[in-house]
């Protein structure tokens, strides 16, 4: 029965993949033969059907036997084109609602159409290089946002200052280009201590091209009270062993369902991801009470945990949770998909028990290089004494 279900989920992607190829294709030939009539339907279906199996390759590129290098150029190929498909997809529907509501006002027989046939499309096309060309520009913009905490009945005997990211996807494209200024700006807020909630590699850790160059930037980051991560659910599978090394040898401290007590001012917990692509080897999430177990409940418990799918087992439990994930939806309109998928996609929420929460849309980007309605953000939190 299983086996019956992947196949017609796989059919039905491919179904969809191969529709969505076919109609964009038809539009574009459209276009493209107002002026070259002689131009055959099937050379553009061609063209899109290859980008779109590079694409799948690109993002598979691991389950093929092929070199570091080729895969790595397959990724690029792939997550530059999943951005542009998709902006071109949609401007060229909205480009036929366009056509549509011209008929409407006129005949389909009027002699004009086939020329506003050809505007419609190449406007479309005209749309996406600009929106394209933003989201490439905008994702690599630094935003830097904070939250003033306020912790009740907690004892701390000075103020905090913390500074998040996360979904950092070392390995996927512009990510080791954008390192050095990330790094910078981290080092520019001072920070006390710095919390990485996940999502710091891109599933596969052979796809960082320069390890001891990396390295070396990550040991640069300054922070008091030294720098802590959490496994996101692109953090582990077969390189897993590869990745904890890799973190070690940058001075950063992985919590995997464990917690440190920061110089006696606060607890900080590292959860696994509860869906992690590959699973982490013998390790498994543990139930949060096994977690916290021997933990001082006079001091702030801070929470790092990837998904904020998972929050509500946190309800006054902990003072405060930090997660990513949802990359505020990356490019819209993703972001109406994770607004309506989580309780918080992106922000501060606090909830009725105080148990308070912080969403990042997070500093790096998965698939295409871009963001579009959301931003690269570091956030800091200041905790203040009461």
């Amino acid at each position: 029965m299983s086996f019956l279900i992947t196949v017609i989920v796989f059919v039905t992607i491919i179904s969809i993949i191969g529709g969505a190829n076919f109609y964009v294709a038809k539009r574009i030939y459209q276009c493209v033969n107002f002026f070259l009539p002689n131009l055959r339907f099937f050379i553009c279906l061609i063209f899109f059907v290859a980008m779109t199996l590079i694409m799948i390759m690109g993002f598979a590129n691991s389950f093929l036997p092929i070199g570091q290098k080729a895969a790595h150029i397959l990724d690029v190929i792939s997550s530059y084109w999943m951005g542009f498909f998709m902006y071109l997809l949609i401007f060229i529907i909205l480009s036929d609602a366009a056509m549509l509501v011209i008929r409407l006002v006129k005949s389909s027989k009027w002699k004009y159409m086939p020329a506003l046939r050809m505007i419609t499309v190449l406007t479309a096309v005209i749309f996406t290089i600009v929106t394209v060309t933003y989201g490439l520009i905008h994702a690599g913009n630094i935003k830097h946002v904070s939250y003033n905490i306020e912790l009740s009945d907690k004892k701390m005997s000075e103020e905090i200052n913390l500074v998040l990211i996360t979904d950092l996807h070392l390995g996927s494209a512009r990510s080791e280009a954008r390192l050095n200024g990330i790094v910078n700006e981290i080092n520019s807020l001072q920070p006390d201590v710095v919390c990485i909630a996940g999502d710091f590699f891109n599933t596969d850790f052979n796809s960082i091209q320069n390890v001891e160059e990396t390295v070396q930037i990550l040991k640069t980051i300054s922070a008091k009270y030294g720098v802590y991560a959490c496994l996101g659910n692109h953090d582990g599978g077969k390189t897993l062993d590869k990745m904890l090394d890799f973190l070690e040898q940058c001075n950063i401290k992985a919590l995997n369902d464990e917690y440190v007590t920061v110089d006696n001012l606060f607890t900080l917990v590292g959860r696994l991801d509860a869906s992690a692509i590959g699973g982490y080897n013998n390790m498994t999430r543990k139930s949060l009470s096994d977690v916290l177990e021997g933990t001082d409940k006079t001091l702030p418990i801070i929470v790092m945990d990837h998904n904020p799918a998972c929050i509500s087992e946190y309800s006054g439990e902990v003072d405060l949770v930090l997660s990513g994930h949802t990359h505020k939806g990356q490019v819209f309109p993703g972001s109406l998909i994770t607004n309506a998928m989580y309780i918080v996609d992106y922000g501060h929420y606090v909830e009725e028990n105080g148990t308070q929460i912080i969403v990042s849309s997070g500093i790096g980007t998965w698939g295409p290089p871009m963001r579009v309605g959301s931003n690269s953000e570091i956030v800091s939190v200041y905790f203040s004494l009461k």
